[in-house]
């Protein structure tokens, strides 16, 4: 769904490096639509690294990718055996998600549903509810979001939430509403009820990106994991 912002990926589907704010009266679906025409791709296709190192040998069941892009996450979760819900704000997002998995021969466990997170979110419970680089400007309750997602995983299910530690080095921040919650800013802002659920991972990694003018760079994201135990 829209609550990315974009720059090419280098190494994983979905890397928002928050360009430029939608046009004036512009609605979130509309921009986000026009952003995916620009190019007949916009993201690399491959999973984030961090979904593969985290998910990758987990018994596969029912899946829940929020801003699914363009459906590298999804396509990956499918083959591994994943029933897989895919979500994003951008109708362009979606099609090109469905025609991936199409074209990967997954189709048939994967069903592609239109949300603005920011009014409605998908029913149901998940096995593995995935929320890679959910970031947005503006008005954008990236908190209340993720709380939501937490009460969508099943028990014994996992939640996974990646996200940028900050701006690149070689970006200027031209967002300055736009905040990047530490990881146990993350786990505190989920307000999970105590005893119910397990910190499996809250931590920062560093990864190569290539800077716009394709110099290799490097830029530091951070990740949770946690699992609902009842």
């Amino acid at each position: 769904m829209p609550e990315h912002a974009h720059t090419p990926a280098q190494d994983h589907t979905h890397d928002h490096a928050h360009e430029g704010p939608p046009a004036e009266g512009a609605t979130g679906a509309a921009y986000w639509d026009a952003r995916y025409q620009e190019s007949d791709r916009i993201w690399s296709g491959r999973a984030n690294t961090v979904l593969v190192r985290e998910i990758a040998g987990v018994t596969p069941g029912r899946a829940l990718d929020l801003g699914c892009g363009e459906g590298g996450d999804t396509v990956w979760l499918a083959r591994q055996g994943w029933r897989v819900t895919a979500t994003d704000i951008s109708g362009v997002a979606l099609e090109r998600t469905a025609a991936h998995a199409a074209e990967a021969g997954v189709a048939d466990r994967v069903d592609c549903r239109r949300h603005d997170l920011t009014e409605s979110f998908p029913a149901g419970e998940f096995d593995l509810v995935s929320a890679c680089f959910l970031h947005s400007f503006g008005d954008f309750p990236r908190e209340r979001i993720l709380r939501t997602a937490a009460r969508a995983v099943a028990p014994g299910g996992v939640l996974l939430i990646v996200g940028h530690a900050g701006w690149a080095h070689w970006q200027e921040n031209v967002h300055p509403e736009v905040r990047f919650p530490t990881p146990d800013e993350v786990v505190a802002e989920l307000e999970l009820p105590e005893g119910a659920w397990e910190v499996l991972l809250a931590g920062e990694h560093e990864r190569a990106q290539d800077q716009p003018d394709g110099r290799p760079g490097t830029r530091t994201d951070n990740a949770v994991k946690v699992r609902r135990l009842a």
